[in-house]
């Protein structure tokens, strides 16, 4: 009776084991760590591609003019979480001049995650 309650244990253990391992990868993946989350920076621009994706949408926007224009890739959540808070696939269109605060890509780069936006029309968008 004993030796069952081991081999009971060690093979609950080991499940335990697996599903966290097989976890991993899903924790990796919503990872901020690229992003300084002690920082915001606002950006005024002009949008060039709104993709509505999973796992996540993605902003392009495009700050600045003529030579001095950077493009920035501006991550967001996945569309279900969006639409529940009344985003559209049809949000950003390109061409729309809108304000966004985002959290800055660590290394400097043109990037960053979304903390809102502000549409021409002067609505506040989250989505967190």
């Amino acid at each position: 009776m004993m030796a069952c309650k081991r081999i009971g244990a060690v093979l609950c253990a080991l499940a335990l084991g697996g599903g966290g391992a097989a976890m991993q990868p899903a924790f990796a993946h919503h990872s901020f760590g690229m992003f300084d989350v002690q920082r915001e920076v606002t950006l005024t621009g002009v949008v060039r591609e709104f993709q509505w994706t999973n796992p996540h949408s993605w902003l392009q926007l495009r700050v600045g003019q003529g030579a001095d224009e950077v493009e920035y890739s501006i991550e967001l959540g996945s569309p279900n979480s969006m639409s529940r808070r009344g985003w559209r696939r049809t949000t950003f269109q390109p061409g729309d001049r809108v304000t966004v605060v985002m959290n800055p890509m660590r290394d400097g780069a043109p990037g960053g995650a979304m903390v809102y936006a502000i549409d021409a029309q002067g609505n506040r968008l989250s989505w967190r």
